[in-house]
């Protein structure tokens, strides 16, 4: 059998409904041979994972989804092969966490403006093993209480852009993020490109030193698929792929998107 990875996988230590119990367990339900735990914007959860892996054959690459913005638009960043014990990115992360509080507290303001008052920021925290709330935990609670029938309504009426209980996040931009991937001497991949289509920015990230494209997704066309293996093989990048597993979502799990594991040993070698 084919040894093969998902290298973008959540857990509770972002905004996956998931245990990293829960997590380690379905990958090797699906017959996974490695894993990439890509928390947003936080390393929370790496160590448990290594500590829940067990000695057998799965393999847990120590990774990371930055956020990050540029010519208005949300540009994700995966880092690969991260030190997650220590260093300026866990600096700099500690920064993003306390803002992405303040952002929460500040969401939960804007919903009690338009009518909404039984939201408090501990119930959020609840949802989340470390610092890194977000806005699918605000949506899953407007779920949980009644007041929307799903989290699309959620986004779509309260709290996506532009929306009466949206407030912008900490912003860095994409140059910055590959700059603190590579400084943690990772590798700096862009996440889901298809989704971001800021494809002609690709060039100048190359520029900054990323090394890959997450170039297979789920529930994407061969058309698709084969557009950003072009552009990968263009630019010299790595082709990268996973399901983007966030627990509760309908539209992936976890071994839905993968590739094979000398991917995982092209970004080893790739290291900074």
């Amino acid at each position: 059998m084919q040894a093969i990875a998902d290298l973008h996988i959540h857990t509770n230590y972002s905004d996956s409904s998931m245990s990293v119990q829960e997590v380690v367990d379905e990958a090797i339900k699906a017959k996974l041979s490695c894993i990439a735990i890509t928390d947003h914007d936080t390393l929370d959860g790496i160590k448990p994972a290594l500590e829940v892996q067990g000695d057998g054959d799965l393999e847990i690459v120590p990774g990371i989804e930055l956020s990050s913005e540029l010519e208005n638009c949300d540009i994700h960043i995966l880092g690969y092969f991260v030190d997650y014990q220590q260093g300026p990115l866990l600096e700099r992360l500690d920064v993003f966490l306390n803002a992405r509080i303040e952002r929460m507290k500040q969401m939960i303001q804007n919903l009690k403006a338009v009518g909404i008052h039984n939201i408090e920021i501990e119930e959020i925290k609840a949802k989340t093993q470390s610092r890194a709330l977000g806005r699918m935990h605000l949506a899953r609670l407007l779920c949980e209480k009644g007041l929307v029938s799903d989290v699309k309504t959620a986004f779509e009426k309260y709290i996506g852009y532009g929306c009466p209980g949206y407030a912008p996040k900490y912003k860095q931009t994409t140059f910055e993020a590959i700059e603190l991937i590579r400084n943690a001497g990772g590798v700096a991949v862009m996440a889901h490109p298809m989704l971001t289509l800021k494809d002609e920015l690709i060039p100048s990230f190359v520029a900054a030193g990323l090394k890959g494209l997450e170039v297979y997704y789920p529930n994407c066309t061969p058309t698709v698929t084969q557009f950003y293996e072009r552009i990968a093989r263009k630019h010299g990048l790595i082709t990268t792929g996973g399901s983007d597993a966030h627990g509760v979502n309908s539209y992936t799990r976890i071994g839905k998107m993968t590739v094979g594991v000398d991917v995982v040993e092209q970004l080893r070698r790739a290291k900074t």
